[in-house]
């Protein structure tokens, strides 16, 4: 269940700010910003030209020409046609054109430059985020999420600022021109389109945010209905085995029912939209061929049989910029759910605070101290209390305990995955918050229960933490840590994720690598207890090779792997309850004393259970 809080546009105008937010994106590349206007503006002011040649045409050349041609029929004469005006509009019209395809190719170019780089921004920033933020951000953030943040998000809001952006654009210059044009040539006949405009814009916004809402829910219904039926089909034995086939039917059903009601909502509005808008436009434009009409046969005349022309061409030519302008503004409406997303994970605060100012660490001898240190990852559920401990640099230390006891946190408050609420952690005397996040981490060498492997090659995954490293050194690494099979396979691919390898050799590579980066502080999390015993017991062999001279934290479920440890220390409850050597806890009798000999004699159970 993913439980961030995404940052909500909570101002009166909701889509203003996000609009916004995304344009300071765009003008990254003014140039080719201003370049997609100027290019819209250019393919806008064609558009509304066309009605202007046709208007002149019709007064200056085909109605005199008509004119001329009836004058000499009357006067039983015959006149003889200039063709060279259809010629000279012919040439306006396919000028216009070239002119507009022109147009058209730089904006959409444009356009697709624009959203590409957005694009590129946008998860090139959350990216970087996600690999800054600490632990805790990961403990609430599903995968899922932040991978549809990084793909279906990202295109959303990408097309509202390319393609979207040049349907608003388009549109409202579209309206301007034209409007503009028919208030130059008739003010009465522009006043008729000018009231249709608001008319048609609140129409057909309305619809469109009545269609998205339907479709919206339509797509939650689709999800749940999708994991309704996954789940009854893989449970369909529990289902018929408790004679609950009838209930789980009516439960589809309801659904079902609910589905069907989205959808048909959401089809009825979509049917509806284009016959109400063209039932405007074509109220607007009857209204402007009846004025028009009567102000072109009055006498004198009003206006000219070309302006009642370009007029009611005028008139048709609204709808689509409305209907542009409106689809602009429900797929920005829809698209505000997904911004929101985007940037509250790129404004998304890391808990894990460097100074400025702040020196690095020298070469890390490998002392640490917990001292007095608070530790909570919920407040009312503290982990650690007033917890205090000293690890001498060069000693190995084992951690051992229940599950939830504190045994990771410790480990992953040394590296600084999380930091203390309270109290401070000491590195060779001084407080880790003090020194950069870099230069500790880089002296850490960190093996977890389940490896990670990324895709390339066996040779590529060992050097991941020290790219300088030769291949002498990288074999030398991996005979330390049991995994010789691999010097004669470094260039083998390991494929995604490493499954190409089994558990054990994906285990026996995350140990290369953590060695291969020389680490001043090793730590090993539950590190061989999802291997086989013959990989755990090649690991062995070379661990405490590894651990010479280096200070070690290890989690083992295994305990019989920890008993070359130094120190062994018994967690409970966030608290050292026992702390010595194997030999000296098992003297005690004590909790560890417990849990080694009932491991031990659950292991020589079922050892004879498969003899």
């Amino acid at each position: 269940m993913q439980h961030i809080q995404d940052q909500k546009f909570t101002e009166k105008r909701a889509l203003l700010p996000f609009l916004k937010r995304m344009l300071t994106y765009c003008m990254r590349y003014k140039k080719w910003f201003y370049g997609f206007l100027f290019w819209v503006c250019i393919v806008a002011l064609v558009d509304a030209i066309y009605p202007l040649i046709f208007m002149s045409m019709i007064d200056q050349y085909i109605t005199p020409e008509v004119n001329a041609m009836w004058e000499a029929n009357k006067q039983n004469t015959r006149h003889q046609p200039n063709f060279q005006g259809i010629w000279y509009y012919a040439g306006l019209f396919t000028f216009a054109g070239i002119i507009q395809a022109l147009g058209v190719y730089f904006f959409v170019k444009q356009a697709g430059r624009i959203r590409e780089y957005v694009v590129f921004e946008l998860r090139k920033e959350m990216f970087r985020r996600l690999q800054k933020l600490s632990f805790s951000f990961y403990d609430k953030s599903a995968s899922g999420w932040l991978l549809s943040r990084l793909t279906s998000d990202v295109d959303r809001v990408a097309e509202v600022i390319s393609w979207g952006l040049v349907d608003a654009m388009w549109g409202f210059m579209m309206i301007i021109f034209c409007i503009g044009a028919m208030f130059f040539y008739s003010w009465k006949l522009a006043l008729i389109v000018l009231l249709a405009i608001p008319i048609m814009l609140v129409v057909s916004i309305k619809i469109r945010m009545l269609v998205l809402q339907y479709s919206r829910s339509a797509r939650r219904i689709n999800s749940e209905l999708t994991a309704y039926y996954t789940e009854h089909i893989n449970g369909v034995i529990v289902n018929k085995s408790t004679a609950q086939e009838e209930r789980v039917g009516l439960g589809f059903k309801r659904l079902s029912g609910n589905m069907l009601n989205s959808s048909y909502r959401a089809s009825y509005y979509t049917a509806m939209y284009m016959p109400l808008i063209i039932m405007i436009g074509s109220l607007a434009a009857a209204l402007v061929v009846y004025w028009g009409g009567k102000m072109a046969i009055a006498i004198p005349a009003a206006i000219t049989v070309g302006m009642l022309a370009a007029s009611f061409d005028y008139a048709t030519k609204i709808f689509l910029p409305i209907m542009d302008i409106s689809m602009f503004y429900a797929r920005a409406q829809g698209s505000l759910s997904a911004g929101e997303r985007i940037f509250s994970l790129i404004d998304e605060q890391n808990l894990i605070h460097e100074r400025e100012g702040i020196t690095d660490f020298g070469r890390i001898d490998g002392r640490i101290e917990f001292r007095d240190l608070d530790f909570y990852y919920e407040e009312d559920n503290p982990v650690l209390k007033d917890f205090n401990l000293s690890i001498e640099a060069g000693q190995s230390i084992a951690l051992v305990g229940a599950t939830g006891e504190g045994k990771s946190t410790i480990a992953n408050l040394v590296c600084r995955f999380y930091e203390p609420t309270g109290g401070q952690l000491l590195i060779d005397g001084t407080d880790y918050n003090d020194r950069s996040l870099r230069s500790l981490r880089s002296q850490l060498g960190v093996v977890l229960q389940t490896p990670h492997l990324f895709s390339g090659t066996i040779r590529e995954n060992i050097v991941y933490g020290n790219q300088e490293a030769s291949d002498e050194a990288i074999k030398t690494a991996l005979r330390q840590t049991g995994g010789e099979e691999f010097i004669e396979r470094l260039d083998e691919l390991v494929g995604e994720e490493g499954q190409q390898l089994s558990q054990g050799q994906q285990q026996l590579i995350s140990f290369a690598r953590a060695v291969l980066a020389d680490p001043r502080i090793f730590i090993m999390d539950e590190a061989t207890s999802s291997i086989d015993t013959l990989t755990e017991a090649r690991i062995q062999k070379g661990i405490q090779r590894v651990l010479e001279g280096r200070t070690a934290i290890v989690i083992a479920h295994r305990l019989s792997t920890i008993r070359h440890c130094d120190r062994i220390l018994v967690i409970q409850k966030g608290s050292i309850i026992e702390d010595g050597s194997h030999k000296a806890l098992m003297g005690q009798k004590g909790k560890y004393y417990d849990l080694y000999t009932r491991q031990l004699r659950e292991e020589k159970l079922g050892e004879l259970l498969t003899a």
